[in-house]
């Protein structure tokens, strides 16, 4: 972890050390493994409508209830593990997303047996590389983009939920996708230059 002086994304500071350590250390690397965005994509839907740091306190508690986040074993929960899971306090006990899980979980086999892999279709939306995008400040970072807007209707098309355009934006950015750190932030050019 770089030394306190250094810039960061205004977004990472002062919440927490974990929110600074997940800008630092996760948001915007190239995740090129099923496992990861079966990950960000259950999180990102849970996200929606709450902030990032709750769901971030909440990550190892989901990660307990949905199976490490195992595709597999999640299209597999039954309405009564479904109810379970409303009660469980560790994650955000709203049924629409929670019933989502279940459901996003058997959509991403169906995109991995056409695909391949889950990421391979994702990466398509890129052409296979980072969009290295260079904001100067935070309020220029858009929240959606055509690319989030034809992957989101692509993935609703495939029976995915929680998939809008802002949520898979959001996706993008976590899974690096899209380098938005800002070009002032010292993970803008860390990033930029390894891929």
């Amino acid at each position: 972890m770089p030394a306190k002086e250094v810039s960061r994304c205004p977004w990472s500071l002062g919440v927490n050390d974990a929110y600074q350590a997940y800008h630092d250390d996760e948001w915007g690397v190239p995740a090129r493994d099923d496992a990861t965005q079966f990950e960000f994509l259950l999180l990102e839907g849970a996200q929606a409508g709450l902030s990032w740091s709750t769901v971030l306190n909440k990550r190892d508690g989901y990660r307990k209830a949905f199976a490490g986040f195992d595709p597999v074993k999640v299209a597999r929960f039954t309405p009564a593990k479904l109810e379970k899971l409303r009660q469980n306090a560790a994650i955000i006990r709203n049924r629409l997303k929670i019933a989502a899980a279940v459901t996003n979980a058997r959509a991403f086999l169906e995109v991995q047996a056409e695909f391949g892999t889950f990421s391979d279709y994702i990466w398509g939306f890129v052409d296979g590389e980072p969009v290295q995008n260079k904001w100067r400040t935070q309020k220029q970072v858009p929240a959606t983009s055509k690319i989030s807007d034809a992957l989101s209707k692509d993935l609703k098309k495939r029976r995915f939920k929680f998939v809008g355009s802002t949520i898979m934006y959001a996706h993008m950015q976590a899974t690096g996708l899209v380098n938005d750190h800002i070009v002032s932030c010292y993970r803008h050019k860390q990033r930029r230059d390894r891929c």
